[in-house]
C-alpha cells in the first residue's frame, strides 16, 4: 500500500546514514531475516578507510554505448550498470571480510549510492513510525530460496523531532523487508538477503543537498522521482545481478 509522506518533511544525509548501518563481520552460518512486525535498524560498527583491495574488482566497456553507460564488476561476482560520467570508488573503505564496499558519486562528488555486501544483519522493531512509500517493484535477478527483494523509496517521520532537517529519512535502496502497511512502520531496513548472508546497495534523499549541478526547485521527494538524477540511480540499483 503506498502512501504519500506529509508535506513539510526533510533529513539530514547524517541522519539517513544512521538508519542504515550494520554490523560488518565473517561470515554469518544462516542470513538474518526479517517479520513483519520485527523490521527495523541494526548496530554497526564504523569502518576505516582503506586504499587496499582484498579483491580485484572491474570496470567494463559501455553496456549501452548509446546511453553512455559502463557496467561495473565486483570482485566478489556481482554486476550493475552506471552512467559513464559517474565515478565507482571500489574499495571505498575496509570491507567486511570476503564482501566489498564500493560507493558511487556523480560527476560534482554527490554521494548517490553504497554497495557493500557479506555484511551481517540482525533487527528488532522498537518503534513504528509514519511512513510513506513513493516506488516499490521487485528486483527478480536476486531471487534468494524463492524470495524476491523489492527495490522501494519510502521514508519514516519521527513526530517528535521539532527540527525539520531531522524530522523525516528519505532512502531508496533494496530491501527483502516486507513492504509496510497500515499507518505506521517500522524504520527502515535496507538490506537484502545475498550469499553468504546480507546486502545492501542505496543511499539517501537529502533535500538539503547543495552539491553543485543539482536540478533547480527539487525539494520534496515527489519532484526528485522525476528528475533524471533519481531515474539513473534507479536504473543503476536494480541493474545489480550475478556476474556470472
Amino acid at each position: 500500500m503506498h502512501r504519500s509522506a506529509p508535506s513539510a518533511i526533510a533529513v539530514s544525509g547524517a541522519l539517513g546514514l544512521a538508519f542504515l548501518l550494520v554490523a560488518c563481520g565473517p561470515p554469518a552460518s544462516s542470513p538474518s531475516t526479517n517479520s513483519p512486525d520485527t523490521t527495523s535498524t541494526a548496530s554497526a560498527t564504523p569502518t576505516p578507510a582503506s586504499t587496499s583491495p582484498s579483491a580485484t574488482a572491474s570496470t567494463s566497456a559501455p553496456s549501452d554505448p548509446e546511453a553512455g553507460w559502463k557496467s561495473h564488476t565486483t570482485a566478489d561476482g556481482l554486476i550493475f550498470d552506471y552512467p559513464a560520467e559517474w565515478k565507482i570508488t571500489d574499495p571505498a573503505g575496509e570491507a567486511a571480510p570476503g564482501g566489498v564496499f564500493v560507493n558511487i558519486t556523480n560527476a560534482n562528488g554527490k554521494n548517490l549510492a553504497t554497495l557493500r555486501t557479506n555484511m551481517v544483519t540482525g533487527s528488532e522493531c522498537t518503534e513504528k513510525q509514519p511512513f510513506g512509500v513513493y516506488e516499490s517493484e521487485p528486483v527478480p535477478a536476486l531471487e534468494q530460496d524463492g524470495r524476491v527483494p523489492r527495490y522501494t523509496f519510502e521514508t519514516r517521520t519521527d513526530t517528535t523531532a521539532t527540527d525539520p532537517k531531522l524530522m523525516t529519512l528519505f532512502a531508496y535502496g533494496i530491501t527483502t523487508a516486507p513492504e509496510p502497511s497500515g499507518t505506521e512502520a517500522c524504520p527502515i531496513f535496507h538490506f537484502f538477503t545475498w550469499p553468504p548472508s546480507g546486502a545492501m546497495f542505496g543511499g539517501v534523499y537529502d533535500p538539503f543537498d547543495t552539491t553543485p549541478g543539482n536540478e533547480m526547485h527539487v525539494d520534496t521527494p515527489e519532484a526528485y522521482t522525476g528528475t533524471q538524477e533519481y531515474k539513473n540511480i534507479k536504473k543503476m540499483i536494480t541493474s545489480l545481478r550475478p556476474a556470472a
